[in-house]
C-alpha cells in the first residue's frame, strides 16, 4: 500500500506522526510526507522521504519575519495577511492544501493519514477520493471533547480549524469538493485514558467512525549524544525547555532566564535543552546549569526527576510517556490546556507566566521535587500509556479494515 502523510510544518506537529509512519515502513508500506518549510528537511533526517508541498516560501520564516522582510516567490491571495496577524494553521492550510493534493496523486496514495489539526491533509484526502485516517497528535485536545468541538473562541495558535473557517469554504470551492468529508477508517485519540484519552474502540456519536485508542511515542529527533547523558545523575536532574517556537517570540528569552535564574543554586543538575536562544542572553549562566543545545529529550528524560516547561503537547506527552513530574509555564497555543490536564491528573504544578518569580518557581520546584504524589501520578500515567496500541498495531488494525 501506497500512504501519504500529510503534515504541518512544525515540531510539535510533524514529529509526534514520525512513529506511525516508521510503522508504516516496517510493515512493508511505501510511504511519502508531505510538508514544507524546515520539516522537510527533518522528516529527511528520520529516515522518510518526503516532498516539499509548498516551496515558494518558508512559513516558518515568513510567521516570524518583520514587515520588511524579502516577500519574492508566488503565494496565493491573502498569505501575507495570515502570516502577519499570526494565524499559523490558517497559513498551512492557504499554502499547503493543493500541491498535498498534486503530491498525492502524482505518489498514487492509496491511503491519507492526517492529524486533526492539518486541514491540509484533510481537504487533500476529500480531494483525492482515498481512504484516510485522521490522528490526533496531541495530548491537550481532542475532537472526541464536546467543549473542543463546540468551542467559538479558541486561540488561532490552538491548531483546531473548523470547517467552515473562511480560507477552508474557499479551497472547497476552488476544488470542488463542495461540503463532502474524507472517507475515515477511523479517528485516533493518543491520551492516556486519565487525560482524556480511550481504553478501547468506541464510535463517535455525530457520525459512527471510530475512534481507536494509539500509545505516544515520543519522538524528537536524533543527535551524537554528550557523555552526561547516558549517566545516571548523581543529584536529581531537571530538563528545562521551551520548546522551538516559545524562544522566537516575543519575550521568550526573558521567559527562560527568570527561569534558569530561578533554578540556579538548587542541589539539583538542570538541562537546558535549547537551540534557539543566544545564550549571552542568560549571562552569567549558574554552576548547576548544563547548556545542552540541541538534545533529544527522549535521550535523557527517563533519568530526570522534573521537566520545566512551556506546555506544548509533545513535551508534555513525552514527559508522561517517561512518567517524569511537570512543571509548566503555559505560553500561548494550547499550552494552558496542556497545563491543565498535568495539573488535573497531579502529575505536576503550573504557574502562570503573570505569576512568574523565583519564589514561586523554587517552591513549585522543591515540591515537585520531595512529595511523592507527583512521582506517583505520573507514574501511573507512563503505566496506562504502556498499555494502549503502540502505533504498529493500529497500523495493522486500520489497514486490516480495507482488506489489505
Amino acid at each position: 500500500m501506497r500512504i501519504l502523510f500529510p503534515a504541518a510544518p512544525g515540531y510539535g506537529l510533524m514529529l509526534p506522526m514520525v512513529p506511525l509512519v516508521w510503522a508504516a515502513r516496517a510493515a512493508g508500506h511505501e510511504v511519502l510526507v508531505a510538508t514544507t518549510a524546515h520539516m522537510v528537511k527533518i522528516a529527511a533526517a528520520s529516515g522518510l522521504p518526503v516532498v516539499d508541498v509548498f516551496p515558494q516560501r518558508d512559513i516558518g520564516e515568513d510567521l516570524v519575519a518583520e514587515d520588511s522582510g524579502d516577500r519574492s516567490g508566488e503565494v496565493p491571495d491573502g498569505y501575507w495577511e495570515l502570516a502577519r496577524s499570526m494565524r499559523p494553521f490558517d497559513l498551512f492550510t492557504l499554502a499547503m492544501t493543493e500541491g498535498t493534493v498534486t503530491a498525492g496523486r502524482d505518489f498514487r496514495a492509496d491511503l491519507v493519514v492526517y492529524c486533526s489539526d492539518h486541514q491540509a491533509g484533510k481537504l487533500a484526502a476529500v480531494a483525492l477520493g482515498i481512504p484516510a485516517l485522521e490522528v490526533g497528535n496531541r495530548v491537550s485536545w481532542s475532537l472526541r471533547d464536546p467543549e473542543v468541538r463546540e468551542a467559538t473562541g479558541l486561540n488561532a495558535r490552538m491548531g483546531m480549524q473548523p470547517d467552515d473557517a473562511p480560507v477552508v469554504r474557499e479551497l472547497r470551492d476552488r476544488l470542488g469538493l463542495g461540503d463532502k468529508g474524507p472517507d475515515l477508517l477511523g479517528r485516533v485519540d493518543p491520551r492516556a485514558p486519565s487525560l482524556g484519552g480511550l481504553t478501547g474502540e468506541e464510535p463517535d456519536e455525530r457520525d459512527g467512525v471510530p475512534w481507536l485508542p494509539m500509545r505516544y511515542v515520543p519522538y524528537n529527533g536524533g543527535a551524537a549524544l554528550p557523555d552526561w547523558a547516558l549517566r545516571r545523575p548523581a543529584q536529581p536532574r531537571i530538563c528545562l525547555t521551551l520548546g522551538t517556537v516559545a524562544p522566537l517570540l516575543p519575550g521568550g528569552s526573558g521567559m527562560l532566564k527568570q527561569l534558569v535564574d530561578s533554578l540556579a543554586g538548587m542541589d539539583a543538575e538542570v538541562v537546558l535543552a535549547d537551540d534557539e536562544t543566544d545564550l549571552s542572553l542568560l549571562e552569567p549562566l549558574p554552576a548547576n546549569l548544563i547548556p545542552a543545545g540541541f538534545v533529544p529529550l527522549t535521550a535523557f528524560l527517563a533519568d530526570c526527576s522534573l521537566v520545566a516547561h512551556h506546555g506544548g503537547s509533545g513535551t508534555t506527552a513525552a514527559a508522561l510517556h517517561y512518567g517524569v513530574p511537570q512543571l509548566v509555564v503555559p505560553s500561548g497555543a494550547d499550552n494552558d490546556l496542556c497545563a491543565r490536564r498535568v495539573v488535573d491528573r497531579g502529575a505536576g504544578l503550573s504557574i502562570a507566566p503573570a505569576e512568574l518569580h523565583a519564589a514561586a518557581v523554587r517552591a513549585a520546584a522543591e515540591r515537585l521535587l520531595s512529595e511523592e504524589s507527583f512521582r506517583r501520578a505520573a507514574a501511573e500515567v507512563r503505566a496506562e500509556m504502556s498499555r494502549q496500541p503502540s502505533p504498529a498495531a493500529l497500523l495493522d488494525s486500520v489497514v486490516g479494515r480495507l482488506g489489505r
